[in-house]
Protein backbone atom coordinates (compact mmCIF):
# COMPACT_ATOMS: atom_id res chain seq x y z
CA UNK A 1 0.00 0.00 0.00
CA UNK A 2 1.34 3.16 -1.13
CA UNK A 3 0.31 6.85 -0.72
CA UNK A 4 0.31 9.66 -3.89
CA UNK A 5 4.30 9.98 -3.75
CA UNK A 6 4.78 6.21 -4.01
CA UNK A 7 5.64 5.92 -0.54
CA UNK A 8 5.05 2.68 1.07
CA UNK A 9 3.95 2.24 4.79
CA UNK A 10 7.19 2.33 6.19
CA UNK A 11 7.65 5.89 4.81
CA UNK A 12 10.37 4.72 2.37
CA UNK A 13 9.99 5.55 -1.80
CA UNK A 14 11.17 2.47 -2.89
CA UNK A 15 12.21 4.16 -6.35
CA UNK A 16 14.08 6.67 -4.59
CA UNK A 17 15.37 5.87 -1.29
CA UNK A 18 17.42 3.11 -2.65
CA UNK A 19 19.79 3.01 0.56
CA UNK A 20 16.69 2.32 2.57
CA UNK A 21 15.62 -0.64 4.42
CA UNK A 22 14.12 -1.82 1.48
CA UNK A 23 17.43 -2.82 0.17
CA UNK A 24 18.71 -5.99 1.85
CA UNK A 25 21.72 -6.33 -0.62
CA UNK A 26 24.41 -4.05 1.30
CA UNK A 27 27.84 -5.31 1.89
CA UNK A 28 28.31 -4.74 5.20
CA UNK A 29 31.17 -6.68 6.19
CA UNK A 30 30.67 -9.44 4.17
CA UNK A 31 32.09 -9.54 0.34
CA UNK A 32 35.28 -11.00 -0.94
CA UNK A 33 38.54 -10.83 1.27
CA UNK A 34 41.53 -10.27 -2.09
CA UNK A 35 44.42 -8.93 0.54
CA UNK A 36 45.42 -7.69 4.25
CA UNK A 37 46.78 -4.52 4.07
CA UNK A 38 49.26 -2.89 6.87
CA UNK A 39 49.54 0.73 6.91
CA UNK A 40 47.84 3.60 5.64
CA UNK A 41 49.28 3.25 2.31
CA UNK A 42 50.23 0.04 1.85
CA UNK A 43 54.25 1.56 1.91
CA UNK A 44 56.37 -1.69 3.37
CA UNK A 45 59.47 0.12 3.23
CA UNK A 46 59.74 1.92 5.99
CA UNK A 47 59.06 5.33 3.90
CA UNK A 48 55.56 5.52 6.27
CA UNK A 49 55.21 8.72 7.83
CA UNK A 50 51.85 8.59 8.80
CA UNK A 51 51.59 7.44 11.62
CA UNK A 52 49.58 4.65 10.98
CA UNK A 53 51.96 2.30 9.71
CA UNK A 54 50.60 -0.37 12.67
CA UNK A 55 47.52 -0.08 11.21
CA UNK A 56 45.99 -3.78 9.63
CA UNK A 57 42.73 -3.91 7.46
CA UNK A 58 41.30 -6.19 4.92
CA UNK A 59 40.37 -5.35 1.64
CA UNK A 60 37.52 -6.45 0.58
CA UNK A 61 35.03 -6.49 -2.90
CA UNK A 62 31.71 -6.95 -2.46
CA UNK A 63 29.68 -10.14 -2.89
CA UNK A 64 26.66 -10.96 -4.84
CA UNK A 65 23.21 -9.34 -3.40
CA UNK A 66 20.52 -11.09 -2.85
CA UNK A 67 16.69 -10.39 -3.84
CA UNK A 68 14.97 -8.17 -3.47
CA UNK A 69 17.60 -5.49 -4.47
CA UNK A 70 15.44 -2.84 -4.39
CA UNK A 71 13.66 -0.13 -6.77
CA UNK A 72 14.02 -0.36 -10.02
CA UNK A 73 17.02 -2.90 -9.77
CA UNK A 74 14.87 -5.92 -9.75
CA UNK A 75 13.12 -5.20 -12.60
CA UNK A 76 16.36 -4.35 -14.61
CA UNK A 77 17.50 -7.52 -13.62
CA UNK A 78 14.39 -9.46 -14.47
CA UNK A 79 14.60 -7.81 -18.06
CA UNK A 80 18.64 -9.02 -18.59
CA UNK A 81 17.75 -11.79 -17.72
CA UNK A 82 14.82 -12.43 -19.75
CA UNK A 83 16.37 -11.17 -22.73
CA UNK A 84 19.49 -13.33 -22.32
CA UNK A 85 17.28 -16.38 -22.00
CA UNK A 86 15.81 -15.72 -25.22
CA UNK A 87 18.85 -16.01 -27.10
CA UNK A 88 19.05 -19.23 -26.00
CA UNK A 89 21.85 -18.77 -22.54
CA UNK A 90 21.82 -19.38 -19.68
CA UNK A 91 21.65 -16.50 -17.56
CA UNK A 92 23.68 -17.73 -14.47
CA UNK A 93 26.41 -18.86 -16.92
CA UNK A 94 26.76 -15.38 -18.74
CA UNK A 95 26.62 -13.20 -15.15
CA UNK A 96 29.04 -14.18 -12.69
CA UNK A 97 27.46 -12.22 -9.89
CA UNK A 98 24.93 -9.14 -9.54
CA UNK A 99 26.10 -7.00 -6.50
CA UNK A 100 24.11 -4.04 -5.00
CA UNK A 101 26.84 -1.71 -3.22
CA UNK A 102 26.46 1.79 -1.94
CA UNK A 103 23.61 2.76 -3.79
CA UNK A 104 24.58 1.18 -7.25
CA UNK A 105 23.80 -1.83 -9.38
CA UNK A 106 27.00 -4.24 -10.97
CA UNK A 107 26.68 -7.09 -13.05
CA UNK A 108 29.56 -8.73 -13.07
CA UNK A 109 29.71 -10.61 -16.49
CA UNK A 110 31.97 -13.36 -18.02
CA UNK A 111 34.24 -11.35 -20.69
CA UNK A 112 33.17 -14.10 -23.39
CA UNK A 113 29.72 -12.81 -23.07
CA UNK A 114 30.15 -9.20 -22.86
CA UNK A 115 29.52 -8.19 -26.40
CA UNK A 116 26.30 -10.03 -25.94
CA UNK A 117 25.35 -8.33 -23.27
CA UNK A 118 25.94 -4.64 -24.65
CA UNK A 119 24.07 -5.30 -26.95
CA UNK A 120 21.41 -6.52 -25.05
CA UNK A 121 21.87 -3.67 -22.65
CA UNK A 122 21.36 -1.11 -25.36
CA UNK A 123 18.52 -2.36 -27.95
CA UNK A 124 16.42 -4.28 -25.54
CA UNK A 125 13.79 -1.75 -25.48
CA UNK A 126 12.77 -2.59 -21.39
CA UNK A 127 16.62 -1.65 -20.83
CA UNK A 128 17.40 1.01 -23.75
CA UNK A 129 20.96 2.08 -21.51
CA UNK A 130 22.04 3.72 -24.79
CA UNK A 131 24.97 5.64 -23.29
CA UNK A 132 28.48 3.94 -22.32
CA UNK A 133 30.20 6.67 -20.57
CA UNK A 134 33.10 4.77 -21.14
CA UNK A 135 35.72 2.03 -19.54
CA UNK A 136 38.17 2.02 -16.28
CA UNK A 137 40.94 -0.28 -15.79
CA UNK A 138 41.16 -1.77 -12.22
CA UNK A 139 44.10 -3.61 -11.04
CA UNK A 140 43.94 -6.21 -7.98
CA UNK A 141 47.21 -8.29 -7.63
CA UNK A 142 45.64 -9.89 -5.17
CA UNK A 143 42.14 -11.28 -6.44
CA UNK A 144 44.52 -14.13 -8.28
CA UNK A 145 42.72 -15.38 -11.55
CA UNK A 146 40.79 -11.98 -12.15
CA UNK A 147 43.59 -9.41 -11.51
CA UNK A 148 42.30 -7.07 -13.92
CA UNK A 149 39.20 -5.77 -14.03
CA UNK A 150 37.25 -3.63 -16.72
CA UNK A 151 34.06 -1.14 -15.23
CA UNK A 152 31.72 0.37 -17.99
CA UNK A 153 29.03 2.76 -16.68
CA UNK A 154 25.91 2.41 -18.61
CA UNK A 155 23.46 4.94 -19.03
CA UNK A 156 20.06 4.81 -20.11
CA UNK A 157 18.33 8.23 -21.37
CA UNK A 158 15.47 6.56 -21.74
CA UNK A 159 14.58 5.51 -18.27
CA UNK A 160 16.77 7.52 -16.34
CA UNK A 161 18.93 5.01 -15.22
CA UNK A 162 22.55 4.16 -14.41
CA UNK A 163 24.12 0.84 -13.78
CA UNK A 164 27.86 -0.60 -14.05
CA UNK A 165 28.90 -3.81 -15.89
CA UNK A 166 32.09 -5.14 -14.87
CA UNK A 167 34.27 -7.84 -16.34
CA UNK A 168 37.88 -9.56 -15.24
CA UNK A 169 40.49 -11.25 -16.75
CA UNK A 170 44.15 -12.61 -15.39
CA UNK A 171 47.43 -11.25 -16.00
CA UNK A 172 48.36 -14.31 -17.58
CA UNK A 173 45.77 -13.94 -20.48
CA UNK A 174 44.29 -9.96 -20.37
CA UNK A 175 41.98 -10.31 -23.00
CA UNK A 176 38.83 -8.75 -23.26
CA UNK A 177 36.35 -8.20 -25.85
CA UNK A 178 36.07 -4.38 -27.34
CA UNK A 179 32.79 -2.86 -27.31
CA UNK A 180 33.75 -0.28 -29.99
CA UNK A 181 31.31 -2.06 -32.26
CA UNK A 182 28.43 -1.52 -29.72
CA UNK A 183 29.45 1.98 -27.80
CA UNK A 184 32.01 3.83 -30.46
CA UNK A 185 32.31 6.45 -28.03
CA UNK A 186 34.36 3.56 -26.67
CA UNK A 187 37.81 3.55 -28.61
CA UNK A 188 40.08 6.15 -26.54
CA UNK A 189 38.77 4.99 -23.62
CA UNK A 190 39.63 1.40 -24.55
CA UNK A 191 43.11 2.95 -25.64
CA UNK A 192 43.43 4.51 -22.77
CA UNK A 193 42.93 1.50 -20.08
CA UNK A 194 45.22 -0.35 -22.45
CA UNK A 195 48.17 2.00 -22.23
CA UNK A 196 47.62 2.24 -18.41
CA UNK A 197 46.60 -1.24 -17.29
CA UNK A 198 48.40 -3.78 -20.02
CA UNK A 199 44.00 -4.49 -20.96
CA UNK A 200 43.76 -6.05 -24.47
CA UNK A 201 40.63 -5.42 -25.94
CA UNK A 202 40.36 -7.65 -29.09
CA UNK A 203 38.36 -6.53 -32.15
CA UNK A 204 39.45 -2.63 -31.32
CA UNK A 205 39.90 -0.87 -34.77
CA UNK A 206 43.36 0.57 -33.33
CA UNK A 207 44.70 -0.33 -29.84
CA UNK A 208 47.47 1.62 -29.29
CA UNK A 209 48.80 4.18 -26.34
CA UNK A 210 47.29 7.47 -26.26
CA UNK A 211 48.98 8.91 -23.26
CA UNK A 212 52.27 7.00 -22.74
CA UNK A 213 55.34 6.83 -25.73
CA UNK A 214 54.30 4.00 -28.18
CA UNK A 215 57.95 2.21 -26.56
CA UNK A 216 56.93 2.40 -22.94
CA UNK A 217 57.69 -0.15 -20.75
CA UNK A 218 54.84 -1.21 -18.23
CA UNK A 219 51.61 -0.09 -17.32
CA UNK A 220 51.95 2.73 -15.13
CA UNK A 221 48.44 2.42 -12.92
CA UNK A 222 48.76 -1.08 -12.25
CA UNK A 223 49.39 -1.61 -8.49
CA UNK A 224 52.82 -3.30 -8.85
CA UNK A 225 54.18 -0.73 -11.50
CA UNK A 226 57.42 0.77 -9.27
CA UNK A 227 57.05 3.58 -7.54
CA UNK A 228 59.83 5.11 -9.01
CA UNK A 229 60.15 7.86 -11.74
CA UNK A 230 62.90 9.40 -13.88
CA UNK A 231 65.70 11.21 -12.03
CA UNK A 232 65.32 15.12 -12.96
CA UNK A 233 67.69 18.10 -12.22
CA UNK A 234 66.33 21.00 -10.59
CA UNK A 235 68.75 23.95 -10.07
CA UNK A 236 71.84 22.18 -10.75
CA UNK A 237 70.80 19.40 -8.20
CA UNK A 238 70.50 15.86 -8.80
CA UNK A 239 67.32 14.89 -7.70
CA UNK A 240 66.70 10.65 -7.64
CA UNK A 241 63.54 8.76 -8.64
CA UNK A 242 60.91 8.40 -5.34
CA UNK A 243 61.62 4.91 -5.25
CA UNK A 244 65.73 5.80 -4.55
CA UNK A 245 65.50 8.85 -1.96
CA UNK A 246 65.46 8.39 1.75
CA UNK A 247 63.30 6.62 3.38
CA UNK A 248 62.56 6.69 7.35
CA UNK A 249 62.63 4.06 9.73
Amino acid sequence: MSDANGTGANGVNPEKDLGASNLPGQRGEGGEEIRVQRGMFGADNGGDTSGYGGLVRSIRLPGPATRPYGGWFDEVADELEGALEEQGLVPENVIDKTVVDRDELTFHVEREYLLRVAQTLRDDPALRFELCTGVSGVHYPGDKGRELHAVYHLRSITHNRLIRVEVSAPDADPHIPSLVSVYPTNDWHERETYDFFGIVFDGHPALTRIMMPDDWQGFPQRKDYPLGGIPVEYKGAQIPAPDQRRSYS
